[in-house]
This record gives C-alpha cells, structure tokens and sequence, in this order.
C-alpha cells in the first residue's frame, strides 16, 4: 500500500471542537455547489479530510501488523488485516466527496467501516491469545522458550499493541465525530448547545463518575452477589470540554476493579465498611482535570506493578481467559458480554484514552491496604494526538 509511506497528521481536541463549529472553513477550500451552508461546507471539509487521511492510517496499521510474522499467522490477526484492507479499499474506490451527494454516500462508506470495525480489539485480544496457545501446544522445549522471550520481552509486544490501540482510537474518533457531526450527537439536544460531534462542552466527570459506577455496580453483583458502595466527593460542580465515552470507559475500569479487590480482600460481609471514594480535583489555574478513584482492596504487589500496564497480565480466572477463546462473535469491543476485562486489557487501554488527549492514567498501590489510581484529562485540548 502505497499510502503507508505517507504521514499521518495528527488531531487536538480543540481541532475537533473548532472544525465542528466550521470555524476552521478555508476559502482556498473548492466547492463545486454554490447553495452550501455553513453545516454543508463543514461536513464536506471533514469528509475531504478523512477521504485523504483514512487510507493513510489504514495503511500504516496494515504495514504494522505485516511486521510480526509470528501473530500474522494467526486467524484472528488475518482477520484483522482483511478488514483494515478492505476498508483501505473502499475508501479509496469512493471519490473524492465534495458534493452534498457523494459527501452523503461517504458517510454512509464510514459508517460500514465503523461497524466493521467494532470488535477490532476483541479481535486482536484473541489472536495473541491463539499465538501463545500455538506455542504452548507445540510440546516443543525451544518453542517454550521462544514464547516465554516473546511473550515477556515487555518492550517488543506491549509497544507495538500500545501503539495499534492508540492508532485504533484515533481512527474511530475521527470516523465517529463526522458521523455525529452529520447524525446530531449522542447527547441527543440540538446542534450548537452543548456537544460538537462526540465532544461534549459540559462534560460533567460527576455525572460520568455517578453512571460509571451504576454499571460497575452491575457487573460486580453479577458476578459476586453485591458490590460496595462508591462516594463522591471534591469537585462535583465542575464540566470541562471532553468526549464523554472515553472518560466512562476509563472510570468504569477503575472503579470495576476496585470493587473487584474490595470484595475479594473483605468479603461480602464486610464490605459496607470499605467504601471506594471517587475524588474530582480543578482549579482555574490547574493544568488538567484530575480524579482519584481510591479503594481499600489491599492493593497490588510491588512486583506486579509493571506487569499491570501489560495487555498479557492478568489475575482473572484462566477458565474466563479459556472460555474467551471459544466466544463467539460480538458487536463491539465493550459489549458487556464482551470477556476483555478478564484479559487484563482494561488498565493498559485506559491509559491509551486517557494519553490520547495528553492526559495520563498512573496508579499508586500500599500493598496489604489499597490502590489509589489518578485520571489526569487535559484541561486545554491542545494536544495532538501521539500517533505510533
């Protein structure tokens, strides 16, 4: 693919909030319709713009996965090379949309592909699963070997997952803005109040906070018959400018797998006196937006701590990883029949949310105690974003 020597041009939360307004409208842009509004030349300004980056970014992710032989092999990684060609394929077979009738037919293009490309993670999660099964089931003492080098060379694997994944998110954020920015937004009010595209201006990190645990809530009963209570505190007033999604899927992790230790360490019996405390921090002057969400679940080793940001590394039950292999197909990535957070993905792809923007997620655990983790989220949206 010849778009793969090509660069990649980075985006900011501010570009996406700015180009949503139509505020970043060119007059060296070419119209070939004269009766355009101000939402019809911003719709085919970013569909332009898509049209020409897509493919680049498919590309790059095709390049990518062509460069570990060892996981191509593997069913589910071809899988995921078809649908990154595919779609390759069919953005470039689309001309370029600039008429309100093609820019129509594009987004109709992107919305396939972003369905398409729902279960990528999901998918990948498997076939890493299937190349370490591969070696492990050879009986073969150097192959052992070799799965036990690749598998724990921290730096080979987890940099090129870290950067798929980043890739991955870049890519849906741009096809999902556009497609809110044409369909209304998921906030359901009209234009021009308070969400541009997927990016909502009022975004309330309570509110997120007070959702996040209802849901976190659920699964923990599910699973263990209760779950622990969650308090609030610090600043609940507070709405900043971010994509709502990203921020619930980091604190529904947190607060999940805070639950998780809290049960287990205590027991049920004890644990209405070990409640898990959400703390909201901004000031005017601050530079991000930070939330704390801390627990007395008894922590996590010293000698873990690494491991944790490793999508390899988990303390779930191995008959969940087991039976995560034999899961058939789902919609989408996080479906809540979706086994990913049993495959320890959820620390290390929230980190990849949070950093997407030029925030941070760090964790901070007494073992014997508890784990404070700490979601820094830009309050700006300058930053680009760090594309592999």
């Amino acid at each position: 693919m010849d778009s793969a020597a090509l660069k990649q041009t980075g985006v900011s939360l501010k570009t996406l909030i700015d180009t949503g307004r139509g505020e970043l409208l060119s007059g060296d842009m070419q119209f070939k319709e004269r009766d355009l509004n101000i939402r019809d030349k911003m719709l085919i300004q970013v569909a332009s713009f898509l049209h020409r980056e897509l493919p680049i970014r498919l590309a790059h992710r095709v390049r990518d996965l062509e460069s570990v032989p060892e996981m191509l092999q593997q069913k589910s990684i071809q899988q995921v090379r078809e649908w990154y060609v595919q779609s390759y394929d069919d953005i470039r077979q689309c001309p370029p949309p600039r008429t309100r009738e093609v820019e129509k037919h594009f987004a109709k293009l992107l919305h396939d592909i972003y369905s398409r490309h729902a279960p990528v993670l999901l998918t990948m999660a498997r076939g890493v699963w299937e190349l370490r099964e591969s070696f492990r089931a050879s009986g073969d003492k150097h192959a052992r070997d070799h799965v036990r080098l690749y598998f724990y060379d921290f730096d080979r694997l987890h940099n090129f997952l870290d950067g798929f994944y980043m890739s991955r998110i870049g890519i849906r954020i741009l096809i999902g803005h556009y497609l809110a920015l044409r369909e209304g937004h998921p906030g359901g009010g009209a234009a021009g109040d308070d969400w541009i595209g997927m990016v909502c201006q009022t975004t309330s990190p309570a509110a997120i906070a007070a959702a996040a645990i209802e849901d976190a809530k659920f699964v923990c009963t599910r699973q263990y018959g209760d779950a622990p209570d969650v308090t609030l505190h610090g600043r609940l007033d507070l709405t900043f400018s971010y994509v709502p999604s990203h921020l619930h899927y980091i604190m529904m992790e947190l607060i999940k797998n805070s639950m998780r230790a809290t049960v287990e360490y205590h027991g049920l019996d004890e644990i209405d006196m070990y409640p898990i405390r959400i703390v909201i921090a901004d000031g005017e002057e601050n530079e991000d937006v930070v939330i704390k969400v801390a627990d007395e679940g008894g922590g996590i080793r010293r000698s873990y701590m690494n491991r944790i940001w490793s999508y390899l590394f988990t303390t779930a039950d191995p008959a969940v990883q087991k039976g995560f292999i034999e899961l058939g197909e789902v919609e989408s990535d996080h479906a809540k029949e979706s086994p990913l957070a049993g495959l320890g993905y959820g620390l290390p792809i929230s980190r990849s949310y949070a950093r997407y923007f030029g925030g941070d997620l760090s964790v901070m655990s007494m073992e014997g105690y508890g784990t404070d983790a700490f979601v820094h989220c830009s309050r700006l949206g300058h930053h680009s974003e760090p594309l592999p």
